[in-house]
């Protein structure tokens, strides 16, 4: 049996973050989360996931602050709507390399209902952030 070794007291951000978000089922309820499925019966059946599964993943999105339980549902927290932008980049990233070539689903502006193309960009000069110009440094030992 594997170990779950915990990225909490970590340096970096990313292993941080992966220590809330990093099991594949936990972005998956949370992209299922975010287009409108917010109930337990739902998201099983759409993911076709166990029970104990959903439930052990859905507990730990609660403990972390990305959902919160309410009566008969699960909700995003203002910490589980910034994860948006993620799974945008996440999925524009597996469509480019991975396909399909029809998607089940689209990024959309609400204000237009036109599909959006996201682009991770640097909040001071609006500059795409790409490998060609930008990169990771570090700045403490160990990350």
């Amino acid at each position: 049996m594997v170990q779950h070794v915990s990225f909490a007291d970590a340096a970096c951000p990313i292993a941080r973050s992966l220590d809330h978000v990093g099991e594949w089922w936990s972005i998956l309820i949370l992209r299922d989360v975010t287009a409108g499925l917010t109930r337990f019966a739902d998201l099983q059946e759409h993911l076709e996931i166990s029970p104990g599964s959903l439930s052990r993943r859905l507990k730990d999105l609660v403990a972390s602050g990305i959902l919160e339980k309410q009566t008969h549902e699960y909700v995003l927290t203002d910490r589980g709507r910034d994860f948006l932008p993620v799974l945008a980049a996440m999925a524009a990233w597996g469509y480019r390399h991975f396909g399909p070539e029809k998607p089940a689903a689209r990024l959309v502006d609400r204000a237009t209902n036109r599909t959006a193309r996201p682009v991770v960009v640097d909040e001071k000069t609006g500059r795409p952030i790409t490998s060609a110009t930008h990169g990771f440094e570090r700045t403490a030992p160990p990350w």
